[in-house]
């Protein structure tokens, strides 16, 4: 089978975003080394403009719009931050923008849109067709819809920040990355294999939101019966999305998955020893690896924190009941 990008493609994207996007830290801590027995470099892109990696594809899609098509406007469906990263490219790049977002999205990213000045759509995410919705919209206004994952310039330049942190550190054997609807994941893989074609690239999904391992355990794509119930607002996908299917499918090594409180531990562990913010969807390959999911001891482990899109009261609700590994509270 052809795949919908290459390495090359990931390159492009990475030239179309210097300047634009930023080129985020590579932090490692003792404490996360000790804890999980192996070397464990996180990219950090909660530190990306908007607060994930969402804007490295949003803006490569964009760009590659022709000027007319831009300036007629642009459209896109998300939990929240590819909403933001609309928000910022079509202020950067003056096309206005439309974002469909769930009815009850956190209120942090919806912030976030609003103060970027685009427009907002919502819906109810347990009845409503978002991509309905956004083709209507997008057909009845003449506007040029940019997927949040089912797109090849999207997965590219998602592949980026994997090009980044393997550039840096060549060193990792095992690259733990969220899985979505499957962008990131699709893009990290195929650069990934071409820098190093012996590593091993592991997709995480929250437990309850496990479509991507379900598809792969079957063969081809299936759609969860339900609505996805998750902490992990961002991962909660119904069924993996086609163009990042066909990579994932071929190139991850696994798909393992973690609990909401294996999520939120995560997150209290990030800013207790990283000293980061993570949401909830930016922290479950934190997770996994600290749930010793799979098992990297000795190994140099690279690991895609992927956004850090969460507001004041919610982490704190979330991460009230952190404890470090030995019992002692952590405040948070």
């Amino acid at each position: 089978m052809t795949l919908p990008i290459t390495p090359a493609a990931v390159r492009t994207a990475a030239r179309a975003l210097d300047g634009i996007a930023v080129r985020t830290p590579h932090l490692s801590v003792t404490a996360l080394n000790d804890a999980t027995a192996a070397t464990v470099i996180v990219k950090a892109e909660n530190f990306q403009r908007t607060g994930s990696f969402k804007l490295r594809g949003a803006y490569h899609h964009a760009a590659s719009l022709p000027a007319e098509a831009r300036a007629r406007g642009i459209i896109g469906a998300s939990s929240g931050n590819h909403a933001q990263a609309l928000a910022l490219v079509g202020r950067l790049l003056d096309a206005p923008a439309t974002v469909v977002i769930p009815s009850d999205a956190p209120r942090a990213k919806v912030e976030g849109v609003v103060s970027l000045g685009a427009e907002i759509v919502t819906y109810d995410r347990s009845y409503g067709d978002r991509d309905a919705l956004v083709a209507d919209l997008a057909e009845e206004r003449g506007l040029s819809v940019i997927p949040s994952a089912n797109s090849a310039h999207v997965m590219a330049g998602a592949g980026t920040a994997a090009l980044e942190l393997l550039t840096e550190h060549p060193e990792i054997t095992t690259l733990l990355v969220p899985v979505g609807g499957g962008g990131l994941a699709a893009g990290t893989a195929v650069i990934a294999k071409d820098l190093r074609p012996d590593i091993r690239v592991v997709g995480v999904e929250p437990h309850t939101a496990a479509d991507t391992l379900a598809s792969l355990r079957a063969g081809h794509r299936v759609s969860l019966e339900e609505v996805p119930r998750t902490v992990a607002d961002g991962l909660g996908h119904t069924i993996p999305s086609e163009l990042p299917w066909q990579v994932n499918s071929l190139l991850l090594d696994d798909v393992v998955t973690v609990t909401d409180d294996e999520i939120t531990y995560a997150m209290g562990y990030a800013f207790a020893h990283l000293k980061c913010v993570v949401e909830p969807s930016g922290a479950v390959a934190l997770a996994a690896v600290l749930a010793n999911r799979p098992d990297v001891a000795g190994q140099t482990v690279g690991v895609v924190v992927s956004g850090g899109g969460v507001d004041l009261r919610v982490f704190h609700d979330l991460t009230s009941t952190f404890r470090t590994r030995n019992g002692t509270p952590a405040h948070v």
